[in-house]
């Protein structure tokens, strides 16, 4: 080659990196303007709602998550959940313009003599630790994890529990729903913090309806969202007015038609309610006191009611093997009490059965007492929507119904609890049509004078066949509220308290929130008896195919070398 030739290839050379280096700046430069992630997994794992993005974007400052999900984790499948935490903090990092920091910590690392002072104050701000049991070769050994965050913005601190505990789910399905609640969870907390003025809801009073301490879970929590009062009506037709939805919670006495009268026309200007309704009187002070007492019909006056807008609740009583338990006394007499929790079906615990709706997507068990079966009528306009049903081992008892404590000793024969899965929560949307259209005998002037609707504006409601889904047990003997969901005797935290809280978000419009609940992570597990059967052949394939790429791919070069300078 000749040295003109060489210098001309030279200048070539020069050229083509000079314009590999302006074209490289170039895309640089319109990057910065140009924003764009690729999310190549089927369900886009790794995309934001809309929702998301939109809170992102509009975050007035910045959003600093300290992640206590650090150090060396004693199971692989939280050390997803960690990276999969990451991976969404930076989805929010990315869009939000760099306004969502995080840092991940480790609270076993912290020196020893403060553990108990950090893990003491992790408490108190509400993350709820988890014991991790971990089986290894040496044995097995526990480990304290703190499976959440603390987020700090505009000043507040909140509390965020990624950890989706389900007792009807083993660990990895657990783990997957706590992937997949990541997003809603952060959406949450970001949105509560922001809320500005918080709509008013109403648990209506003056009906034997239960009392603060009873419902301080429930106000506890929905506190967080709402302006909540405790409100009697008291006959007043603005009693209503300034509420955007009521709970009618477990009313004892009826319903007089005034108070009744005032409910509908809040339905029918648009209002939202939420009926938790004891279909039956069961004295439970019996059954503690005498181990016996009957389930009999007591009518709070809005059987009528509810029947015209769509639903009746039964004169049944759910007997249900997916139950709760109660304790008994096993200890001959004369002994000291020792006490044995035996099932008890008269207290089902409620699954959503596959249901895809927000309101109880991926929500634990639902502890519920005494329930009733709910059947829907053929309103015309009105949606209907189970929300809630029994297990597939169900039993019905017409009223009225003898309850025994010494029914718990008897263990339940499947063959008689044959009557599959029963509705025991209904979602109703669409234009009500008012439950006094025909029995106020007045002229339309006079009607239309005092503000009466025949037929009301697109609205919803929930009907649920129990009450005490709503109220949480209090201390005997000190006014100390127990959680809601929370089964003394169990030990157990079941899903009382979120599915209250969807209902009332949903029904107050707060939906968009729960659409990131929609988001489905598929869980792609290994099929354990194929893996360990075929454990060899795949060891074989992963260490040799590879190296006999390698040997082939040096062989194929260097005959293709030979030839190319054998010429």
């Amino acid at each position: 080659m000749s040295t003109e030739q060489k210098n001309s290839k030279k200048r070539n050379d020069l050229t083509k990196l000079a314009l590999s280096i302006v074209i490289l700046v170039l895309c640089n430069y319109l990057g910065s303007f140009l924003f764009h992630r690729f999310d190549l997994t089927s369900e886009k794992r790794y995309t934001l709602s809309e929702q998301s993005k939109d809170i992102a974007k509009n975050l007035k400052s910045t959003a600093f998550f300290k992640v206590y999900l650090g150090g060396k984790l004693g199971a692989a499948g939280f050390v997803r959940l960690r990276d999969e935490f990451k991976e969404i903090l930076d989805e929010y990092k990315a869009y939000s313009g760099g306004k969502v920091q995080y840092e991940f910590i480790d609270p076993a690392a912290i020196d020893p003599k403060n553990q108990k002072d950090v893990y003491h104050q992790l408490y108190e701000q509400g993350l709820v630790p988890f014991n991790l049991q971990i089986q290894d070769k040496t044995g097995n050994s526990e480990q304290i994890i703190w499976p959440g965050a603390v987020l700090s913005y505009k000043g507040t601190d909140m509390a965020i529990n990624v950890l989706q505990t389900q007792l009807d789910a083993d660990q990895e399905t657990q783990l997957n729903n706590s992937i997949e609640a990541l997003e809603y969870n952060i959406d949450n907390a970001i949105h509560k913090i922001d809320l500005k003025t918080k709509p008013i809801i109403a648990f209506l009073q003056g009906h034997g309806e239960p009392d603060s301490l009873h419902l301080a879970g429930a106000i506890t929590a929905l506190s967080e969202y709402y302006d909540v009062r405790l409100l009697p009506i008291n006959h007043q037709l603005n009693g209503l007015q300034l509420c955007k939805a009521l709970i009618v919670a477990k009313p004892l006495t009826p319903i007089d038609d005034k108070d009744a009268y005032i409910i509908d026309q809040f339905i029918m200007r648009g209002g939202k309610v939420l009926w938790l309704i004891d279909e039956l009187y069961t004295p439970m002070d019996s059954l503690k006191l005498n181990g016996i007492t009957m389930a009999f019909p007591s009518s709070v006056n809005l059987d009528d009611q509810l029947f015209r807008y769509g639903v009746r609740i039964n004169n049944n009583v759910v007997m249900d093997m997916q139950s709760g338990g109660i304790p008994l006394n096993t200890a001959f007499p004369g002994e000291q009490p020792r006490f044995q929790l035996y099932p008890w079906v008269f207290e089902p615990l409620i699954a959503n059965n596959n249901s895809q709706n927000l309101i109880v997507k991926n929500l634990n068990l639902i502890e519920m007492n005494v329930a009733s079966t709910i059947d829907t009528i053929g309103q015309p306009g009105i949606k209907k929507t189970i929300l809630l049903r029994t297990s597939k081992f169900t039993r019905l008892l017409n009223a009225p119904a003898r309850i025994a404590v010494a029914m718990a000793r008897l263990k339940p024969d499947p063959q008689q609890y044959n009557q599959g899965f029963q509705p025991v929560a209904v979602l109703l949307e669409g234009k009500f049509e008012s439950a006094f259209k025909d029995r106020i005998n007045m002229s339309d002037d006079t009607l239309k004078l005092l503000g009466f609707k025949k037929e009301g504006e697109k609205t919803s409601m929930i009907v649920v066949s129990d009450g005490d889904v709503v109220i949480n047990d209090v201390k005997k003997n000190e006014k100390y509220a127990y959680p809601l969901g929370f089964d003394k005797y169990t030990q157990q935290q079941y899903g009382n308290k979120d599915f209250i809280v969807n209902c009332m978000n949903y029904l107050c419009g707060d939906s968009a929130l729960l659409t990131v609940r929609t988001k489905q992570l598929q869980l792609r597990l290994l099929d354990t008896a194929k893996a360990q059967t075929y454990r060899t052949q795949w060891q074989l394939i992963n260490m040799l195919l590879p190296v006999g790429i390698i040997i082939l791919l040096g062989i194929v070069l260097a005959y293709v070398r030979k030839q190319k300078f054998a010429k």
